[in-house]
């Protein structure tokens, strides 16, 4: 996740544009890296697959309402691009060739690699853990955080060298990043392409460090900020904050925060989906003639009125009082099941008295008995 490029930035779009912008973007990017445009070049192919990766997503709706919500996590695994430059699918064959033979050829991923560590590289993301309550995954909440954050050195602003000093390139490579050297094998003298030892592969040269980061143009400092859970998020769900990651380099963008959401179980409501579900216990006399009885809910108690007769285990369903969707002003429902409690520690007075009142029942109220011995009996 951390060497992928935000899939906006990869068509050089924003987040508002729009499914036409998106398409007339794809359609120039992938005409400028198409492998026919550009035979043997490994770095437009690496384009290529990078911009169907991102269209892939981004053309696609619900794809694109994950993605903007949570960012390559919420889309892991999804935007792929399958086409590969020779009908393989899943991988690319001339990647496989590129690495045995590509330097061999006079080019190569030698100078591919150098290229993408001079350009512009995207930022790594960061993963938070964050512990909720389930009222406030239900109703949502703003939580502050703390957490450490790759930035660019303020002393040096990213070069490295000691402030008021310059950088210089690097002679041995001229500023390539990589050098050629010739090696004698089975098939004869190789020309091959590795990165520059004396500028470890970066084209330049420091002869005074900043004092600050060590030369290495970036310090890692602790930053705290307040993020927005959002109202319906579900345990094990991650929320995105764009840009919040760790800095990019040679002007690349920053990664994301990625915060992954963690509920504590809450005593008596149980969460699935949208929907909530809890047991009420109720008396045997509430069972058999009705009652108004308190019902909790995610906002505090609330009567309900039950009907004479309800068994154990009967569902009641409040609409629209379970948890609100993301994004939406719905919400689920809260369902609850009665669980009637039989009498303890009766005295033989009211022992003698539940006789009489089963004797007066006959079996007018127990037609769920009678018919359940004819069916074992057969009879």
């Amino acid at each position: 996740m951390a060497d992928k490029r935000d899939y906006y930035e990869v068509l050089g779009l924003d987040k508002s544009a729009d499914e036409a912008t998106i398409k007339k973007a794809y359609r120039q990017l992938a005409k400028k890296y198409h492998p026919d445009m550009n035979p043997g070049d490994a770095e437009a192919e690496k384009n290529f697959k990078e911009v169907n990766e991102a269209y892939a997503v981004l053309s696609d709706p619900e794809k694109k309402s994950r993605y903007d919500q949570f960012g390559h996590a919420g889309v892991d695994g999804q935007g792929g691009f399958e086409g590969g430059f020779g009908g393989f699918g899943g991988f690319d064959a001339s990647d496989i060739f590129g690495d045995i033979f590509g330097s061999f050829f006079g080019g190569g991923s030698g100078a591919s690699h150098s290229a993408r560590r001079n350009g512009p590289m995207r930022g790594g993301d960061i993963l938070q853990r964050v512990t909720i309550s389930f009222e406030e995954a239900a109703f949502g909440c703003k939580k502050e955080i703390s957490y450490g954050r790759v930035e660019k050195c303020p002393e040096c602003e990213g070069s490295g060298a000691k402030k008021g000093t310059t950088v210089d390139t690097c002679t041995t490579c001229h500023g390539t990043g990589t050098v050629r050297v010739q090696q004698r094998t089975m098939l004869g003298m190789m020309q091959t392409t590795r990165a520059c030892e004396d500028c470890g592969g970066t084209g330049k040269k420091i002869k005074e460090p900043c004092t600050y980061c060590k030369g290495k143009g970036y310090v890692k400092n602790t930053k705290k900020l307040e993020v927005t859970i959002p109202a319906g998020i579900d345990d094990g769900q991650k929320v995105a904050i764009r840009s919040q990651g760790d800095s990019g380099r040679n002007g690349g963008s920053a990664g994301d925060l990625i915060i992954a959401v963690s509920v504590r179980p809450h005593p008596i409501f149980e969460r699935d989906g949208y929907n909530i579900y809890c047991e009420v216990p109720i008396t045997y006399a509430e069972a058999a003639l009705g009652a108004q009885i308190e019902i909790p809910t995610l906002e505090g108690k609330e009567t309900y009125n039950i009907p004479e007769g309800t068994q154990h285990g009967t569902q009641f369903t409040l609409r629209g009082r379970g948890i609100p969707y993301v994004n939406s002003k719905s919400r689920g429902d809260l369902i609850f099941a009665v669980a009637i409690e039989t009498p303890r520690g009766l005295t033989e007075e009211q022992k003698n008295l539940l006789r009489k009142f089963a004797d007066s029942l006959g079996e007018k109220n127990n037609t769920k008995k009678s018919g359940f011995i004819k069916k074992l009996f057969n009879k």
